[in-house]
């Protein structure tokens, strides 16, 4: 199988990273049909599946509390053996469609150190990663979190900002964190929910390339409002043809 291409989603919240990261799914499957895509949604609000019209029945971190009970139970079985059975468990939590695959990370806990088995569960995702081609994680705000639950190396860093500063400066700041903590090899900007193109020149992102600037989309808003899932988006919506323009602008993306 050729190089995976994993695109971490990543941003400030309520700047439509989820909504973007689903599209690109969309777009994903409808270009290679013949492909194995997988999306990850590592968000703790669970919002991708969503907007794929996904049902997560259980997540990885349920996983993890498992073995953690199991342990703090004395279970006669070692930890190596209690490991090994999650692997099996990844895939019962992974739901499959006609044209991708889900899986959900969910709410982690941070009572107790259990770093052997949050460690062991990353290997695991990152060996399941090797089954795909393509995989789309929606990523809550912080490059940290891609790292540390999910895997350590995505391709292609795909940043999310709205028209405010705020949002501009919380994607330099991941992108300072993600070269010291992750191994990407492309990194841009989508400026989502621009009013206009003249404020375009007020949006300070670095030096960081522009893949798609993308006006207010009320087609999406709808959507949103009524729960419906993305994949009906009609190709004329700006967040179709924004998010299309920076797939095609990410060069060896797709």
């Amino acid at each position: 199988m050729e190089h995976t291409k994993i695109l971490a989603v990543v941003g400030k919240g309520g700047v439509g990273k989820t909504s973007i990261a689903a599209v690109m799914v969309k777009l994903l499957v409808r270009k290679y049909p013949d492909k194995k895509i997988l999306a990850i949604d590592a968000d703790p609000a669970v919002g991708l599946s969503t907007a794929l019209g996904v049902t997560v029945t259980m997540t990885i971190d349920d996983i993890r509390k498992k073995i953690i009970a199991a342990v703090e139970d004395n279970d006669t079985r070692s930890v190596t053996e209690l490991l090994g059975e999650a692997k099996y468990h990844i895939f019962d939590a992974m739901v499959e469609t006609d044209g991708f695959s889900f899986i959900a990370v969910g709410r982690p806990e941070s009572a107790g150190c259990y770093c052997k088995i949050n460690s062991y569960l990353k290997e695991v995702i990152a060996l399941l990663a090797d089954n795909f081609d393509y995989i789309v994680i929606d990523g809550e705000a912080g490059i940290e979190q891609v790292n540390r639950r999910v895997m350590e190396k995505v391709t292609h860093l795909i940043l999310v900002t709205d028209a405010s500063r705020k949002g501009t400066q919380v994607i330099r700041t991941i992108r300072e964190v993600a070269d010291r903590l992750v191994m990407y090899e492309k990194a841009g900007v989508i400026i989502n929910r621009i009013p206009d193109e003249s404020v375009r020149q007020y949006i300070d992102v670095g030096d960081l390339a522009v893949l798609s600037c993308i006006g207010t989309d009320s087609q999406l808003s709808t959507f949103d409002i009524t729960g419906q899932n993305v994949f009906y988006l009609p190709e004329d919506s700006a967040m179709v043809r924004g998010v299309a323009e920076a797939l095609e602008r990410l060069e060896g993306a797709c």
